[in-house]
């Protein structure tokens, strides 16, 4: 196998070493401040725009959040494998802007899907105000949150035996809205989290994108799958992405990963390599 590194290569360069570190450090934080009834997500995780939890800062933010320790595990394990030959190859200044821009990258792709989602889930609920029924009401829980949760069974068919009910027309009306937007809980007062409520956290669309620039610059080295199972980074990388749409595209309920988010990390990576690739051709190799 040929050797990557050129000389001077550093196991552990100084970016990828800080993000590391930063890495831990928020997620250490997430499970200190959650002993104070803190949920740190609320406040740096990426919520969708219209989310009442929604703040700027959380398009960098998340990118530091990590849901549980395989989740920081796998990512920053990914972090140091690819972003260390990327970094001791491009330099600090370089990877770093490379780093973010994916992120941000992954990011932006998410909202926007995000908005078209849960728009028609909106559109949706606008429609099903004009004609509430108890079966309109099962097809709505069936399409947009793809289960049926028992309490909300026991209300349909309890709606079922007086069909022309007023107040379950409108008690449905009020689960619906309280499903897509949240609500304030009665004893507490804070705001309950919604659909449009929900929140994304890790470093997954920055690593996609570092993950894409490795096999772009080095599509005939060898990954070993499960470190059992060599791979071409080529082959790899398009498995990669063939997977991602497939299953973004399902979108199957219960499916709390971001597949486009990962997705759009490896669309920017690959913008970001052609700019920089057009301006200077003799610097890939």
């Amino acid at each position: 196998m040929t050797d990557l590194r050129p000389r001077g290569f550093q196991v552990l360069p100084m970016v990828v070493k800080n993000l590391l570190i930063i890495n831990v450090l928020f997620f250490l934080a997430k499970y200190a401040f959650a002993g104070m009834n803190i949920d740190l997500d609320d406040y740096l995780g990426l919520h969708y725009w219209r989310s009442e939890l929604f703040q700027p800062w959380q398009l960098v933010t998340h990118m530091f959040m990590h849901g549980n320790f395989s989740h920081i595990l796998f990512n920053m394990f990914g972090l140091w494998m690819f972003g260390s030959t990327l970094e001791n190859m491009w330099g600090p200044k370089r990877f770093a802007i490379f780093y973010m821009v994916c992120g941000l990258g992954a990011a932006l792709c998410h909202m926007g899907v995000q908005a078209f989602e849960f728009e028609a889930v909106n559109n949706a609920f606008n429609a099903y105000q004009q004609n509430a029924t108890a079966d309109q009401f099962q097809q709505f829980v069936h399409k947009y949150v793809g289960y049926e949760p028992a309490g909300v069974k026991a209300f349909r068919l309890e709606w079922l035996q007086d069909p022309s009910s007023i107040q379950h027309a409108n008690y449905s009306k009020k689960l619906i809205y309280e499903y897509i937007y949240g609500g304030a809980n009665g004893e507490t007062g804070k705001h309950f989290p919604g659909l449009f409520d929900t929140v994304t956290v890790g470093a997954s669309g920055a690593i996609y994108g570092l993950l894409f620039a490795f096999g772009y610059l080095f599509p005939n080295q060898l990954l070993y799958v499960y470190f059992l199972f060599p791979v071409k980074a080529k082959w790899a990388i398009t498995a990669l992405v063939v997977l991602g749409l497939i299953a973004g595209f399902q979108n199957r309920p219960g499916d709390n990963i971001a597949h486009f988010a990962h997705l759009g990390g490896m669309l920017f990576a690959f913008i970001l390599l052609k700019i920089w690739n057009k301006r200077n051709r003799n610097y890939f190799y």
